[in-house]
C-alpha cells in the first residue's frame, strides 16, 4: 500500500489551522485554571468544552472526519494544552491512548463505529490499575458469562484519570471465559459504574484520578478487546503523553514567574538594580527556565516523531522494521523522561529565586507547578527508567514494553509467617 496517499491513516495536516479552532478554549481553560487549583474543582466545563469542538479526534483520519493530525502534532498540541492546565491534559491521557489503538486496529478490523464516537465527541477513561491486596501479575477485575452465555464485567480501579469526564472505559480486565487479559470498552452511563472524586495526590488534583467501581456491567463480546492486540508503542505513546503535560507546566511557569518579576516593586537592598525586572541575577534565572522549558519540548517532540515512526510502520510489510521502531520509539521515551523530569523539576523550584518569601502565598498558587511535575514525574518510577535504558545501552536487554505493578509474593509469604 501507498502509506503516502492513504487517507484512512492519520498522516498531518495544516497545524495552524487545527490549532487556531482550540486556542480560544485554551485561552478560557488558563483563565480558570489558579480557580480550579485553589478550589480543587474538577474541570467539567473545561472538557466539555473541548468535546463540543472534536479535540478527542484531532487523529482520527480526515476520510472518516477528523483532523488527522499526526502524533508529533498532537503531542504539540497537548503542550498548548497543558500551558494552560496540565490536569486537562492528563485526563485526557487515556482517551488518546484509546484512540491511538483504534488508528492501529484498523489496519486488519475496521474502526469506522469507533472513530464516529469518537468524531461526535465520545471521550474514553483509563482504569488499569487495582490496589490493596492483588499481587503483581494478578488482576481482579474480571468478564465472566453466566448460563445463559451473557457477559458481564466486574471490578474495582484506582488512578482512573479521567473517567469521571468520559463516555467509555477503558478497562483492563481478565476474560475468564478465554483465559486472557482483556480491554473492557465500558459505557460509563451504565448503571453498574460508580465513579468516585477521591484521588488525594499534592499534584495534578483535578485530573479525576480516583476510584472506580464496576458492578454486574453487560458487556458485548465485540467490547472485549484482546490485549495481546494492542498496540505495540502503548508504554511509549502514555510517556509522551507525560511528557507533553511536563513541558507545557514548564512554559506556563516561565510565563507565570515572569509577569511576577515584572509587576515586582520591592527589591533588596543587596540586590542589583533599581527594579527586580531589570537585575542580573533574576534575569539569569528566568532565562535558564526558559531554556531548560524550550529543552523539555524540544525533547517531547523528537520522541514524538518516533512515535510517528512506529505508527507508520504497523501499516508496512516488515516486521524488522516495525520491530526496530517500537524499540526506537521505547528508548526515546524513556531518555526524554529522565531528562524532562529533572529539567522541569529543577526550573519549578529554582524560579522561586527570582522572588520574594511572597511568592510562597497559597493565593498564588505559584507551588502548583513544581507539585503537578513531582507528580506527573513519579508515575514511572525514574531510577528504573535509568537501569533500563543502561541495560539496552550494555547489554542490548530488550525494553520493557509493559510492566505491572501490585503485592509482592515474597512480602505475603512473609506475613504469613510471621
Amino acid at each position: 500500500m501507498s502509506i503516502q496517499n492513504n487517507q484512512n491513516l492519520s498522516l498531518g495536516a495544516d497545524y495552524e489551522q487545527v490549532a487556531t479552532k482550540f486556542r480560544p478554549i485554551f485561552q478560557q481553560i488558563a483563565l480558570g485554571a489558579l480557580e480550579r487549583e485553589t478550589q480543587r474543582k474538577l474541570p467539567f466545563d473545561a472538557i466539555q468544552a473541548l468535546k463540543q469542538v472534536g479535540f478527542g479526534a484531532v487523529r482520527v483520519p480526515t476520510a472518516f472526519g477528523g483532523d488527522g493530525l499526526s502524533q508529533q502534532q498532537l503531542f504539540r498540541l497537548l503542550i498548548e494544552l497543558a500551558k494552560a492546565d496540565s490536569n486537562v491534559v492528563q485526563a485526557l491521557r487515556g482517551h488518546f491512548a484509546f484512540v491511538e489503538d483504534r488508528l492501529n486496529a484498523h489496519k486488519d478490523q475496521d474502526q469506522t463505529i469507533w472513530f464516529k464516537r469518537f468524531v461526535q465527541g465520545d471521550l474514553v477513561g483509563n482504569a488499569w490499575t487495582e490496589i490493596g491486596q492483588v499481587e503483581i501479575g494478578d488482576v481482579a477485575t474480571r468478564v465472566t458469562a453466566n448460563q445463559d452465555g451473557q457477559l458481564s464485567v466486574n471490578g474495582q480501579k484506582y488512578y482512573s484519570t479521567g473517567t469521571i469526564f468520559a463516555d467509555w472505559i477503558d478497562l483492563f480486565a481478565l476474560d475468564e471465559t478465554q483465559n486472557q487479559h482483556v480491554i473492557a470498552a465500558v459505557a460509563t452511563k451504565d448503571a453498574g459504574v460508580k465513579i468516585s472524586d477521591d484521588w488525594d495526590g499534592f499534584g495534578q488534583k483535578t485530573t479525576g484520578s480516583g476510584t472506580l467501581t464496576i458492578q454486574d456491567v453487560a458487556i458485548e463480546r465485540d467490547h472485549i478487546l484482546p490485549f495481546e492486540q494492542r498496540f505495540k508503542y502503548q508504554t511509549a505513546f502514555y510517556q509522551v503523553v507525560h511528557l507533553a503535560t511536563l513541558a507545557g507546566i514548564a512554559h506556563s511557569a516561565v510565563a507565570t514567574f515572569s509577569e511576577e518579576v515584572r509587576q515586582r516593586t520591592r527589591i533588596f537592598s543587596h540586590g542589583n538594580a533599581d527594579l527586580v525586572r531589570d537585575d542580573a541575577q533574576i534575569l539569569q534565572v528566568i532565562g535558564k527556565a526558559s531554556a531548560q522549558a524550550y529543552a523539555s519540548e524540544a525533547i517531547t517532540l523528537a520522541t514524538a516523531k518516533a512515535l510517528d515512526v512506529a505508527y507508520l510502520s504497523h501499516f508496512q510489510s516488515d516486521a524488522t522494521f516495525e520491530q526496530q521502531a517500537n524499540d526506537r520509539a521505547e528508548l526515546e521515551s524513556s531518555q526524554g523522561q529522565v531528562v524532562i523530569s529533572e529539567l522541569v523539576l529543577n526550573l519549578s523550584t529554582e524560579l522561586f529565586n527570582s522572588l520574594g518569601a511572597s511568592a510562597s502565598s497559597t493565593a498564588k498558587q505559584l507551588d502548583r507547578f513544581w507539585r503537578n511535575a513531582r507528580v506527573v514525574s513519579s508515575h514511572n518510577p525514574l531510577i528504573y527508567k535509568q537501569k533500563v535504558i543502561g541495560d539496552w545501552v550494555i547489554n542490548q536487554t530488550a525494553l520493557p514494553y509493559v510492566w505491572q505493578i501490585g503485592n509482592s509474593p515474597v512480602a505475603k509469604q512473609a506475613e504469613i509467617a510471621a
